[in-house]
């Protein structure tokens, strides 16, 4: 463990240092001093006082906490671009030359006539004969500039950066939309030229004029448009069994088309793979086929030339199994032509084989005409089509039937067992009996159930009526304890003493949890003797001699 004086050397140190450090917080030794003189916050946390250790501290100090690289020949000027120095004169350059200097360093003596750069990294254009010969066209000497850039200032990409030089590209877009404009009016002045030239034409404004008139209102959005079309043009790798390959791939969905996802926000409705972006099921199955936009991806594989292309796959495949040497990858204007002889052929066959049995048998559909009522049959239900011949209201669906037999009645039933609830029992509606597997037995079974409840409630109550109350027996006493219990309740004093009994046994069980047992029965029938007793054993929190019960 260290602080700002540097690494404890033993263990008595260290502990001498931490009883100096809580002095110094305490206010009963002076602050440390650091290498200037100052004084150190002794409340200062100790993460933020120690120096690393590579810095050495030989002294407490908060300098490294300070900013200490600071160079005062630093700048952030950027260099000059194009900047040139004077040239060299002929005079200087005979000195140059008889001082005697390695000229083959310097690129004046070859090519353009500057000196601060050599041959191989001169960017002017060669000459036949130097300005070492010639001394004609001397270049002048480049501007060269050494300073110290800090770490952001190698590192900003937009340092040195003149907004001035943007101009040139501003000058470029603006000609070009001055010369669009000016074909524009171009075009439009040589149709308006023309037009008037054509007399031919009836006087008056007709629909021929109006519509050159329209085609002479030329868009400037639209213009050039083909080099527009490009607009969700994707470089992906297409994944093939020989490693793959890159190609385009355009994105048809452009930013006013619905996504998927949010035809039906139902969380039941159709699943959509964010992976793949695809839908197979239809969103809406209950809307109007023909206000419907999108009906589900397998939409698409079920109709249109889908279908003609899984059935070329298929015919591909059996032809391979049979012998024929086609491959629908390798080979498909083959395969096509295959499939369609193949379709020539069969037509011919089946119309070969209908003439073959027509002419042995005849067509019975041809010589007996067709009764009147069948071909002029009429009915009552309503049906809706749609233009493509689908039923849209009319035709009620079937329900699906499951696996487990509906409907069936045993025992001369006529419901089903579960059709009728009564008591917390289920039962059959027909006859009410709650016995499953029993014999039907009607509307009789119904009333002789009604007559057999009715004289069971007629002697329970005629029990009820003869029955005789107990005489009181004479140990009794009146109930003394609490202004809730009424004035004639007579109590037995035998039942009493079994309820205080089984009072204190409670109280016990309830200070010591432990000799409660497992199985605990409770007993819901209170009784006036066991009241009594609750109202005895209470507590009472206004009685000064509660805490000398126990």
């Amino acid at each position: 463990m260290a602080t700002a004086s540097g690494a404890f050397k033993s263990r008595e140190d260290h502990r001498k240092q931490l009883e100096l450090e809580e002095a110094r917080k305490a206010g009963l030794a002076p602050a440390e001093l650091d290498e200037d003189g100052k004084e150190i916050n002794p409340h200062i946390p100790q993460y933020m006082s120690s120096a690393p250790w590579y810095l050495n501290a030989e002294r407490p100090s908060l300098k490294h906490q300070r900013k200490w690289k600071s160079d005062p020949n630093y700048t952030k000027s950027w260099y000059d671009r194009g900047a040139k120095t004077s040239m060299l004169t002929n005079t200087e350059r005979v000195l140059v030359k008889n001082i005697g200097l390695a000229l083959n360093m310097f690129c004046a003596w070859y090519s353009c006539g500057a000196m601060t750069h050599d041959k191989k990294a001169c960017v002017d254009r060669p000459r036949k004969l130097g300005a070492k010969w010639t001394s004609k066209n001397i270049a002048p000497d480049e501007k060269i500039e050494t300073f110290e850039l800090d770490y952001d200032g190698k590192r900003d990409r937009w340092n040195g950066y003149d907004a001035a030089s943007y101009k040139h590209v501003i000058q470029r877009y603006e000609a070009r939309d001055e010369a669009r404009s000016k074909f524009l009016k171009e075009q439009q002045l040589k149709k308006l030229e023309e037009k008037n030239s054509n007399q031919n034409k009836e006087d008056g404004v007709s629909d021929d004029d109006e519509d050159n008139e329209d085609s002479l209102k030329v868009d400037e959005a639209k213009v050039d448009e083909s080099k527009q079309m490009d607009f969700a043009k994707v470089e992906k790798r297409v994944r093939t069994t020989g490693g793959g390959s890159t190609g385009t791939v355009r994105n048809l969905r452009i930013r006013e088309d619905t996504a998927k996802y949010l035809l039906n926000l139902d969380v039941n409705s159709a699943h959509y793979d964010p992976k793949t972006r695809s839908m197979r099921e239809d969103p809406l199955p209950d809307m109007d086929p023909n206000e419907k936009f999108y009906a589900g991806d397998n939409q698409n594989r079920v109709s249109g030339q889908a279908l003609d292309f899984k059935q070329l796959n298929i015919h591909a495949w059996e032809a391979f199994e049979k012998g024929h040497d086609v491959h629908m990858q390798a080979a498909p204007s083959q395969a096509e032509l295959l499939y369609k002889s193949f379709k020539i052929n069969k037509e011919k066959l089946k119309s070969q084989t209908k003439d073959t049995v027509m002419e042995k048998y005849g067509n019975a559909a041809t010589e007996e005409v067709l009764p009147r009522e069948l071909l002029l049959g009429q009915s009552e239900k309503e049906v809706e089509y749609d233009r493509a011949g689908r039923i849209i209201k009319g035709q009620e669906t079937a329900l699906p039937k499951s696996k487990y037999e509906e409907d069936v009645y045993i025992n001369n039933h006529t419901s089903v067992w579960g059709s009728w609830w009564r008591d917390h029992q289920w039962g059959y509606k027909c006859c009410q009996q709650t016995v499953r597997n029993s014999y039907c037995t009607g509307a009789a079974g119904i009333e002789a159930a009604e007559a057999a409840a009715d004289l069971m409630k007629a002697n329970i109550a005629r029990k009820e009526a003869t029955e005789e109350a107990p005489a009181p027996t004479e140990e009794k006493r009146l109930a003394t304890w609490g202004t809730e219990v009424p004035d004639d309740l007579v109590l037995d004093e035998k039942k009493l003493a079994a309820a205080l009994q089984k009072e204190d046994e409670r109280l016990r069980e309830e200070r010591d949890e432990r000799k409660r047992k497992y199985n605990v029965r409770w007993n819901d029938e209170v009784t006036a003797e066991d009241m009594e007793a609750f109202r005895m054993k209470r507590v009472h929190h206004d009685d000064p001699m509660k805490d000398f019960l126990h």
